[in-house]
């Protein structure tokens, strides 16, 4: 078992917030967040708004309404919906995201993420920061490809901005909703919007969301994958003259859940200790030896004032992360046996905080030459503790301890690492009109980051992925030119093509669990990344249709992958190619139907991945499908009442997925086929709507997480076929 002794700082606090919010009123979609025209979709993923038919890099939205609707409420529903974004989330707590490609599998304390997260423009750092509940959201973007110029640390492969609905000062509006399901499913979540006279206005929304567990625990008689989760997001704004702009926010999530249920879906028959793992795939149960735990608690306040000024606009933002995280769990998803089979348990305890700064110069709206430039700096510190927990049976010559006589023991090995790291950035980023209709961008940004990593292992009973103690402390910085340069040429005012050229950096890190203490005192390099991106963006009969195209190629330089070898993780450095192809179709023809398709075509392999006893050069990389689809067709019917009555599906189709850089062995996913749908009935009067919704209706199974290590593959399964009832009301 996995104790932790960090502190709970907000908790307590944040859970009143959250009652009181939910106590309140809770979130809908207000009239003017509700805008998804098909026509006109406005994006801030140059950092400026803009019309997503304008905008010469790839980016995927979804507006408030499509969020509502879709129950997109978590990171992973929008990589279900998002081509060329791939997600892998074990446990839950720690999602690894996949963009074109790139991805990081460490989130040791010594490493960053290669996909950046940013919430209102604050940067989530941590893997263990990203939990918002997608309520009361105006709009999500993923956007494509490196973007070393605009954005704060390590955004090498691309970012997801999740825009909350900010305050209004217009009018008084509120809204409430409640879910029940099947799994003992009841969620309630809400906003309301107050006026604090003509130049203030507070926003509020909250959400509660449990449900039982997806698996039955055998062994206990208990239940795994559960959830209980509670967010509250207070925002205040303030326009003291026209020019001025003041925002306050503050938000906290608080999850509650047992562990995550693991299963032995392979063994290796090539290794002497496969036969001590039986195997097991059945998802609907298990039989861990004990329950587990995965919390966390984050929360956040974000500061920031725009001031426009003639030519100019100064926009300052401050922001604040913290997260405490604790992840426990039985690995292997079975009893313990000392006589006849291993036992694998252990997690992670993580505490961190982040602190950033960005002051931004922009060009006024009516300025010839878009322009934006400013300063960034981040200090974060991390505290992370790794354990693994081993029972072996009585198996001489495969283990060998140096005290003697502990085969069939519950022995514990304890990690514990601290990371502090200091970045600076300074940025610039133009276009420049070019006659009428053909525009220049171009940017740069400096990087310097500085990080200095302590890491031991002397608190273990016995070491398992270490060849003896290791007590190290180390320091590495990190400096980078990063960039972009293309143009966009408008045939007219419907049709545009566009290149761009860009390059992106991430730091260099250091090892999770080193194997010695020259790897815990040696840092891996820093990775990069340069693509080179060719697309249209086009619209067709008055806006009814859009079909907008992009291809690209990818040079990635040091893309650092994480290996397991017996019990030791690392990271290593590899070169790779990535070339794609994503195309999105909107089509509105009227009649009451409706239909957004995707596809992306990802061949991302390595150029050159040796390591001391593999080759793994020419292979595919991890966790990226060749091909995804989607298809998200839907019909409304209108009554004469002036209610209607709409009718929606879903449909993700994702191509074989290797979980290893071999491309051999039993990490290995079939393609998949999920379909969610759902119908939803808006009074006439549009006060209230009843929605009626289901997840996964095929019930496809699939491995949403394996790892092959010791003779036997390991892996989660996603959850199984869901559906419920949300009836909504707007005040």
């Amino acid at each position: 078992m996995l104790y932790r002794g960090i502190g709970r700082r907000g908790l307590m606090v944040g859970t009143s917030i959250a009652a009181a919010m939910i106590g309140g009123a809770a979130l809908a979609q207000d009239s003017a967040a509700a805008s998804d025209e098909v026509a006109e979709i406005v994006v801030t993923a140059q950092r400026r708004d803009q019309s997503l038919q304008d905008v010469p890099v790839t980016v995927t939205t979804f507006g408030a309404e499509e969020i509502r609707e879709a129950r997109i409420q978590e990171v992973q529903d929008v990589v279900t919906r998002s081509p060329g974004l791939n997600f892998d989330a074990f446990p839950s707590g720690q999602p690894r995201l996949t963009v074109r490609g790139i991805g990081s599998s460490d989130r040791g304390a010594g490493g960053d993420p290669s996909a950046g997260v940013f919430l209102d423009e604050i940067y989530l750092g941590r893997p263990t920061m990203i939990a918002f509940d997608a309520f009361d959201v105006e709009r999500i973007e993923v956007v494509k490809g490196p973007q070393g110029t605009l954005y704060g640390r390590n955004v090498v492969g691309g970012a997801i901005n999740v825009v909350t609905a900010a305050p209004r000062l217009e009018d008084f509006s509120a809204s409430l909703e409640g879910t029940v399901g099947d799994y003992e499913r009841a969620e309630a979540a809400g906003f309301v919007n107050v006026p604090l006279g003509d130049k203030a206005a507070l926003r509020a929304s909250g959400s509660i969301r449990t449900r039982g567990g997806y698996v039955d625990n055998r062994t206990t008689g208990g239940e795994l994958d559960e959830q209980d989760t509670a967010s509250a997001r207070l925002q205040l704004m303030v326009q003291p003259t026209e020019t001025l702009t003041l925002r306050l926010g503050a938000d906290i999530t608080q999850d509650r859940g047992s562990g995550p249920a693991k299963y032995v879906v392979a063994v290796d028959a090539s290794d002497p200790l496969s036969g001590f793992w039986p195997i097991d795939r059945d998802r609907d149960s298990a039989a861990s030896e004990y329950d587990g735990t995965q919390d966390r608690d984050t929360w956040g306040v974000r500061a920031q004032a725009i001031w426009e000024l003639p030519g100019v606009t100064v926009n300052y933002l401050f922001g604040y992360r913290e997260v405490d995280y604790l992840v426990d769990m039985d690995f292997d998803g079975g009893p313990r046996d000392p006589a006849g089979r291993l036992s694998i348990g252990g997690g992670n305890a993580e505490e961190s905080w982040s602190t950033s700064h960005e002051l931004r110069f922009m060009s006024a709206d009516d300025s010839a030459i878009s322009w934006v430039a400013g300063i960034y700096a981040v200090d974060a510190e991390t505290d992370r503790t790794d354990v693994l927990d081993l029972s072996i049976p009585d198996f001489d010559g495969v283990f060998d301890f140096s005290d003697g006589g502990t085969e069939g023991l519950l022995l514990t090995e304890i990690y514990r690492q601290s990371a502090k790291v200091e970045s600076r950035a300074v940025f610039a980023d133009a276009t420049f009109p070019l006659g009428e209709r053909l525009n220049l961008t171009a940017g740069v940004r400096y990087t310097w980051d500085e990080k200095t990593y302590a890491v031991d292992n002397l608190d273990s009973q016995a070491v398992f992925r270490a060849n003896g103690a290791i007590d190290a402390v180390s320091t590495a910085s990190w400096e980078a030119f990063t960039w972009r340069v293309g143009a966009d040429y408008h045939f007219s005012d419907d049709h545009m093509a566009y290149v761009m050229i860009s390059r992106g950096f991430k730091s260099g890190g250091f090892q999770e669990t080193p194997e010695n203490q020259l790897d815990a005192q040696t840092a891996y390099d820093p990775e990069y990344a340069t693509q080179y991106e060719i697309g249209t963006r086009s619209s067709f009969l008055n806006g009814q249709l859009i079909w907008n195209n992009t291809i690209y190629t990818m040079a990635y330089e040091d893309l650092q992958v994480r290996e397991t070898s017996g019990l030791i993780i690392f990271t290593a450095n590899a070169d790779a190619t990535i070339n794609g192809y994503e195309t999105l179709l909107r089509a509105s023809p009227g009649g009451g139907f409706e239909l957004t398709a995707t596809y992306a075509y990802t061949d991302a392999t390595f150029d050159s991945y040796v390591l001391p006893s593999s080759d793994y050069s020419g292979n595919r990389l991890t966790r990226v499908p060749e091909h995804k689809v989607t298809l998200s067709p839907s019909y409304t019917v209108d009554f004469a009442s002036g209610g209607d009555l709409m009718f929606a599906l879903d449909y993700a189709y994702e191509s074989k997925i290797w979980d290893d850089a071999s491309n051999t062995g039993n990490e290995f996913r079939d393609p998949t086929h999920f379909v969610d749908a759902r119908a939803v009935f808006t009074a006439p009067s549009g006060d209230w709507s009843l929605a009626v919704w289901g997840k996964n209706l095929t019930d496809e199974v699939t491995r949403s997480h394996q790892a092959t290590f010791i003779g036997a593959t390991f892996a989660s399964y996603n959850p199984p076929r869901t559906v419920g009832l949300t009836l909504r009301w707007n005040f």
